[in-house]
């Protein structure tokens, strides 16, 4: 087998670990097992999405599934054991199980599963006790605890499980923490009330949103993949992008685009788009770590882009108080900044690196390719249809989106079939060829189910164990505490304080998940970013809080050293990872930006201001939002050129710091337009003329190609 398909089976086998579970059983009671627990859970979502049930019982239900599937899906180990395990290894212990479950697994799932549907089994007699556990609740409770750790180490790494059980070590190390962090500790059965019988621990508002929003958009991704909507997407974008100057690393960044909107998952994203985008980078010139860059930086900033957001639109909305749609007004304009800001990143590492051309014949046709898979964004456009247009809720405009497409994959076989078998005439009678090709669409669409569910596993464990560090927080009181720590560390500057949060972000969002890393961050640092900047005369709106800690989680997933996005598309490229992870960094050093702009100033997520009692004054004139577009736009433009030593052709020293402070007043008028009484707008203007005449001088300069 050659290189390159060895770099894109490691790369896919790497996703498929991450996020659906390494382990792949040959056994065939086994594969049923799984295949019935998958189907069983995407049929209970879509269930109670049509007749909802009581919320507490449909997270304890969904939890249920989650860590049964985490014990039967991902094994324990997935390296050799160490030498002085070994002998346990014959008890079935600390072995490689990725092709049979060991009955070890199995206990752990029962048990687990039994400890989670304990609530649903005593539910009405837990209500009458509620604040007074029973022995068997604590111990239960307990045990749910220690296993939904361990479901946590194995599904999302070491991290998340240590912070969660720091955070359980803190409820009772309380009396004796420091002067700020001091409080006067939590009981043992106060604990395991509030962290397993109650709805503000284990069970909050992170799982009920992974019960309510976040599965039917993951099944409505996995469906569309498994109907062909991705490959789709990347034959359009390749067909109509291909033919310019670095059309093919254009095309990922369109094809990221539409796929992570959906997806949500930057490791899942890189895979999909970059086994095809990559190695064609790579023909027209590309380097091979700046080719995965590219795709890494693109699939990451996926999920910037509404409506999924990586799942944290759906919780945004449920944290801040703010209805959906709001959130994604909020969250549009950085997001097509950061995008397009990516196809100017891309256009002059091309120009700098003197990229050929793809003949356009050697492209499919546009038109044709578009024609041929138009179906697959009938589901999109009614999703947005019925959010946008029709103010549906986000669970109605997904199930009928995910009906959509199971129509669509239910009808798409049969219809190919019937086509194909009227032009060429001889073989199977057509009954046995439409009767087949029907078999197959249902195939599809319970293997779409069963994807659906294996991708939501981690997620569900996630959100759980993050509800463990959100019901800490509350139990104890600790962001009161944090807000001071922070304070004395920042030292009074809001600019520090901002980036001691982005740090702890990134730092954080190393080893954990994008949904994780937000729920702990928003639960942490967000109300210590509100409450300090009012306090240094700064009125932030609670969204852009939010959103400031979404981006720096985000961009964790291809900071190195442990950026997981990095790895798969260095595997892909056959690059070295480390390298490939800092230039896809340094790539994304225009979202990193953006968090710091859009606090200061709010325009760009199209809030003028908030009212007396601190609500959001949304901006509706379109003038106002269409400038804010612009200059935020060319802001980056320059920023890039500044970076990158390349506008219109490459820069000199002084050009580049030209750039850069034309950048700086294009983002942030206010630095001069305040101690000079200068209009802002006036100040972009000036700005944009000056960018303007430089890049047309340097175009003049340019040498001609011959």
């Amino acid at each position: 087998m050659s290189t390159p398909r060895n770099g894109e089976d490691q790369a896919r086998e790497m996703a498929r670990a991450v996020e659906s579970g390494a382990r792949q059983p040959r056994g065939r009671l086994a594969v049923a097992a799984i295949a019935l627990l998958c189907l069983a859970w995407s049929a209970f979502q879509v269930a109670i999405a049509w007749d909802p049930i009581d919320a507490h019982i449909a997270r304890v239900w969904h939890l249920a599934f989650a860590i049964t599937l985490a014990y039967l899906l991902f094994p324990a180990r997935q390296r050799p054991a160490p030498r002085w395990l070994r002998p346990l290894q014959r008890f079935g212990l600390f072995r490689d199980n990725r092709q049979r479950i060991p009955w070890v697994d199995i206990l752990l799932a029962l048990v687990a599963a039994a400890a989670t549907l304990w609530i649903w089994w005593d539910y009405e007699e837990i209500l009458w006790r509620a604040g007074l556990p029973e022995p068997q609740d604590i111990v239960l409770g307990i045990v749910l605890l220690v296993l939904l750790l361990e479901a946590a180490r194995r599904t999302l790494g070491w991290a998340l499980p240590i912070l969660a059980a720091l955070f359980l070590v803190y409820c009772f190390a309380g009396p004796w923490m420091p002067g700020l962090l001091r409080h006067r500790g939590v009981s043992l059965e106060i604990l395991v009330n509030d962290m397993y019988l109650s709805d503000s621990g284990i069970f909050g508002v992170p799982l009920g949103v992974s019960v309510g929003f976040v599965f039917l958009f993951v099944l409505l991704g996995a469906l569309l993949e498994r109907a062909g909507a991705g490959k789709y997407f990347i034959n359009v974008a390749y067909s109509a992008l291909g033919s310019l100057r670095g059309g093919p690393a254009k095309a990922a960044v369109f094809a990221s685009g539409l796929t992570g909107s959906v997806s949500g998952s930057s490791i899942a994203n890189t895979v999909t788009t970059g086994t095809f985008t990559i190695p064609l980078m790579k023909r027209v010139g590309l380097p091979p770590h700046k080719a995965a860059a590219v795709e890494v930086a693109a699939s990451t900033n996926g999920q910037l882009m509404p409506p999924v957001m990586g799942a944290a639109a759906f919780i945004m909305a449920e944290i801040v108080g703010l209805p959906y749609l709001d959130v994604l007004r909020a969250a549009i304009i950085p997001a097509l900044v950061a995008y397009i800001a990516l196809f100017y990143v891309v256009h002059v590492e091309t120009c700098k690196e003197n990229v050929a051309v793809v003949p356009r014949s050697e492209l499919p046709p546009f038109w044709s390719t578009l024609l041929r898979g138009l179906h697959y964004l009938v589901p999109l456009l009614m999703l947005i249809g019925f959010l946008v247009i029709m103010r549906r809720s986000p669970v109605a405009s997904a199930l009928l989106a995910i009906q959509a497409t199971v129509v669509i994959m239910l009808v798409q076989r049969p219809i190919l079939a019937y086509l194909t078998h009227r032009r060429m005439g001889a073989g199977a009678p057509l009954y046995r060829v439409l009767g087949q090709a029907l078999l197959d669409g249902v195939g599809d669409v319970l293997r779409g189910m069963i994807g659906g569910a294996r991708n939501m596993v981690a997620v569900g464990v996630a959100t759980a164990t993050a509800g463990i560090i959100v019901g800490v927080v509350s139990t104890t009181g600790l962001v009161g505490r944090f807000v001071n720590v922070i304070e004395v560390l920042s030292m009074g500057s809001l600019y520090l304080m901002l980036g001691l949060t982005a740090l702890t972000c990134i730092i954080l969002g190393m080893g954990l998940p994008t949904t994780a890393n937000y729920i702990v961050m928003a639960t942490l640092t967000a109300p210590v970013i509100v409450q300090l900047g009012g306090d240094m005369g700064l009125l932030i709106p609670v969204i852009a809080a939010h959103l400031f800690v979404f981006y720096f989680g985000i961009l964790a997933d291809d900071t190195p050293p442990v950026g997981l996005a990095a790895y798969a598309g260095a595997a892909i490229a056959q690059s070295p990872p480390l390298k490939t992870g800092f230039q896809s960094f340094s790539y994304d050093l225009r979202t990193a930006i953006l968090p710091f702009v859009f606090v200061f100033n709010t325009e760009l997520l199209m809030i003028s201001g908030l009212d007396e009692a601190g609500r959001i004054i949304w901006q509706t004139n379109p003038v106002v939002i269409g400038w804010t577009f612009l200059t935020a736009l060319l802001g980056l433009f320059a920023l890039i050129s500044a970076i990158a030593g390349y506008a219109g052709s490459r820069c000199h020293g002084l050009e580049r710091l030209l750039l850069l402070a034309l950048a700086l007043l294009l983002l942030r008028p206010d630095w001069l337009a305040e101690p000079t009484a200068t209009p802002a707008a006036l100040i972009q203007i000036a700005c944009l003329a000056a960018y303007g005449m430089l890049y047309l001088w340097q175009r003049r300069r340019a040498p001609r190609p011959v």
